[in-house]
């Protein structure tokens, strides 16, 4: 796959890259590090029993195993994506897979619950760095080499993550297998040395963003950003009305980040440019669309195999695979050719599908039936994260091409929280089918959404690089 990506010649390995091709050598650093999240947030989900049975802890506690994760990503992803902006993606990378390191041995060593929570949360923010720190490299060497088509590097590091997070659950296995639920965090210690040692054998020292420091980093912005991003969050994983303070203590953060963004000379998110950049937010919009969905249908319906079809676990893990193959395989074969508009009508269309599919399924219907419906599933997954992570390059404001490709990754963790409470709200005792048929109308009406903001964008035809205005 990486020997044929777009844009990367067949030039023997030399120390200086070629003026007209892609920097073959940037390639293992840029996948490796982009791998560490998705590779973390799913092996934990065969750990969590036996860490609840070694801490004694229910369930309810070791979720935060898991929910820690996504907070600390979520927050991180665009607040280090702005730092790689400003000071170049070599450090930030150097320092993320650093800390990834650091988060493994912490939570090896962990003496309590609370202690392995706080190794994710770590674990979490160091994470952060590698898919800006990416998205950036592929900016930059487009720039360089005058030869803007990223398709076949966007595409593998989709192709990267979806494989990873599809092992991850069988690599947490083994590895609990050969060395307790430790080892699932001990094994971030050698990732993150590969890690470590590509980044300072390959990353370019000399990249760094054209734009001026000399305002320095807008912390008070951060910090509001956080609040806001992690109070809106906290309220998603357990909405209820007793925490009805959350939301509006998130509104308050806010509307002081507005306020604060608005002022300052040089805010962590350019408002101003944000908000003239009409499709660049419309992409966030669909990015949570489409995993809201996305994800909705793998919590749901996994649990819905389990408890209303009455299959084994590792039945309904079988299941799904074919969703993953599907995913996998239209990624690859649909990766080098950006067709945004394209992907997206047919993505929600089958997604659209699927939904409606699933209000058909009952107790007995065959399983092989449902490993078909998984497939079909699968589809849309290939082609709406690519499309969306396409979108947003050309859409970007080139000196803030990390910052928002973090916030992108944000939206689709969004969409995760929001198909979590989605997913609770239908399931109120157990997974009954007509709590899967009341889910399966709302991923239904999310998808149509999708739809209809594609339809009428006929800027999606012809996309063309950003010039960096807004």
């Amino acid at each position: 796959m990486i020997s044929r990506l777009s844009g990367i010649g067949r030039a023997p390995r030399t120390t200086r890259p070629s003026p007209t091709e892609f920097d073959r050598r940037l390639i293992a650093p840029m996948l490796f590090g982009s791998v560490l999240n998705p590779v973390n947030s799913s092996m934990i989900a065969v750990a969590l029993v036996p860490i609840g049975v070694a801490f004694g802890a229910p369930p309810a506690e070791t979720v935060w195993l898991v929910s820690a994760l996504y907070l600390a990503t979520a927050v991180g992803q665009p607040v280090v994506g702005r730092l790689v902006d400003m000071y170049g993606p070599r450090r930030l990378y150097l320092i993320g897979t650093g800390l990834v390191g650091i988060a493994g041995l912490l939570g090896a060593l962990a003496p309590s619950l609370g202690a392995l929570i706080g190794a994710r949360v770590l674990l979490g923010l160091g994470t952060s760095a590698a898919y800006p720190a990416a998205m950036q490299l592929t900016r930059s060497e487009a720039e360089r080499t005058g030869r803007d088509s990223p398709a076949g590097v966007l595409t593998a590091l989709a192709v990267a993550n979806q494989t990873v997070a599809v092992v991850g659950p069988a690599l947490g296995g083994l590895l609990i297998g050969v060395g307790g639920w430790r080892a699932v965090f001990t094994v971030n210690v050698p990732l993150s040395a590969a890690c470590l040692v590509l980044g300072a054998l390959r990353l370019p020292r000399a990249a760094r963003a054209a734009e001026s420091r000399e305002h320095g980093v807008d912390l008070p912005g951060m910090a509001l950003f956080a609040v806001m991003l992690v109070s809106l969050m906290l309220f998603l994983m357990d909405p209820r009305p007793d925490r009805w303070w959350l939301p509006v203590f998130s509104a308050t953060a806010a509307a002081g980040f507005a306020v604060r963004e608005l002022r300052v000379p040089k805010p962590f998110v350019d408002l101003r440019v944000l908000g003239g950049n009409a499709p660049l937010i419309v992409t966030y919009l669909r990015q949570l669309l489409g995993y809201t969905t996305a994800y909705a249908f793998m919590y749901g319906f996994t649990q819905w195999l389990e408890e209303g079809r009455a299959l084994h676990a590792a039945a309904a893990g079988l299941v799904l695979l074919p969703l993953s193959a599907a995913a996998l395989t239209v990624s690859a074969l649909t990766g080098r050719r950006e067709a945004v508009r394209g992907k997206l009508v047919v993505g929600s269309l089958v997604q659209m599908a699927a939904c409606a599919a699933l209000l058909l399924v009952g107790s007995g219907t065959p399983v092989w039936a449902l490993a078909a419906l998984a497939a079909v599933m699968g589809v849309p997954q290939g082609l709406i994260g690519l499309a969306t992570q396409t979108s947003l390059y050309r859409q970007a404001e080139p000196a803030r091409t990390a910052s928002a490709a973090g916030l992108l990754r944000t939206f689709g963790y969004l969409g995760a929280l929001a198909a979590s409470a989605a997913d609770a709200a239908f399931f109120t005792h157990r997974a009954d089918t007509p709590g899967l048929h009341d889910l399966a109308l709302f991923m239904l009406a999310g998808s149509a959404l999708l739809l209809a903001t594609v339809l009428p964008d006929r800027s999606l035809s012809t996309l063309v690089p950003s010039s960096g205005k807004a």
